[in-house]
């Protein structure tokens, strides 16, 4: 007890300093209770003036805008909308990108609703544009001899030698940039040329999707390359087929002294350790001659 109380026992000049802090403390709370503080702040004259000012603008800027949107259009074709007339029919920057985009690939649009599906922009936009669409009708106003026939158009272009592109020609499908379309050459080389179209799959970072779009361009040309028996191959000549490793090779040769005759590629799959996701590739370089 004693010591407690130690704690409470003050020289003059501590009592005070005391008395100072607790008559301080006093008043700042008579100042803040009772002192008319205004919680408005007096704004500058000159700073409201031009704050009017750009928000009458801003009104008269979004005015004309509405009175330009509520205009009729005259009819246009969508495919060949400009950055500035994208804006001024108020797209965004982005949706006029994937427009360019699309036809950078030379596609056309041909409906509003594809319209919508490639360039993304709202319903009430699509509803204010439709009404000007106008897609070109190849057959209008044509004479007989000059009607583009149906016939044509569903025609495929012939596709090019996928052995024979170039990286550039291989750039032009979407999805292919220079360090895929170099991956894809030097691949083709690495293996002497492709045998099929399965073979795509090796390439790495070439997804399914970007095949198929390379596939609608291009194709694997019968090649004059034959194939090799596989009762009668040797096992270097195995080991040379790109998806097959020396052991692999070797099991196989193995395996045809063990039965005697391969008499079917799903023989193969018997083996330990044999690719089997890559018999697809193998049979490209590889046959069965039933005449023996």
């Amino acid at each position: 007890m004693k010591n407690f109380r130690s704690h409470f026992v003050f020289n003059r000049s501590q009592q005070n300093g005391i008395f100072i802090l607790v008559a301080v403390i006093i008043l700042l709370q008579l100042v803040y209770f009772f002192y008319p503080f205004s919680s408005e702040v007096e704004e500058d004259p000159e700073h409201e003036k031009v704050v009017l000012q750009l928000q009458k603008e801003i009104d008269s800027l979004k005015q004309v805008r509405s009175q330009e949107i509520s205009i009729p259009l005259k009819p246009f074709n969508p495919n060949f909308i400009s950055d500035y007339k994208g804006y001024m029919l108020g797209m965004s920057l982005e949706e006029i990108d994937r427009l360019h985009e699309y036809r950078a690939q030379e596609l056309w649009v041909n409906s509003a609703e594809e319209f919508q599906e490639v360039t993304g922009v709202s319903d009430s936009l699509l509803k204010i544009l439709t009404p000007s669409f106008k897609f070109p009708d190849f057959r209008e106003g044509a004479s007989e001899k000059n009607k583009v026939s149906k016939k044509a158009f569903s025609t495929p272009l012939p596709k090019t030698d996928l052995n024979a592109a170039t990286a550039e020609e291989l750039q032009k499908i979407n999805g292919i940039g220079e360090k895929l379309s170099a991956r894809i050459v030097n691949y083709r080389n690495s293996i002497g040329g492709f045998r099929g179209n399965a073979q795509l799959k090796d390439v790495y970072g070439l997804s399914p999707q970007v095949i198929e779009s390379l596939l609608q361009r291009f194709e694997v040309k019968p090649s004059a390359v034959e194939k090799l028996d596989i009762n009668a191959i040797t096992l270097m000549q195995l080991v040379e087929i790109p998806y097959l490793n020396y052991e692999q090779a070797r099991a196989v040769v193995k395996y045809r002294e063990e039965v005697g005759k391969i008499e079917s590629f799903d023989e193969l799959l018997e083996i330990k350790d044999f690719p089997v996701d890559k018999l697809d590739r193998i049979n490209l370089y590889l046959t069965i001659n039933r005449e023996n």
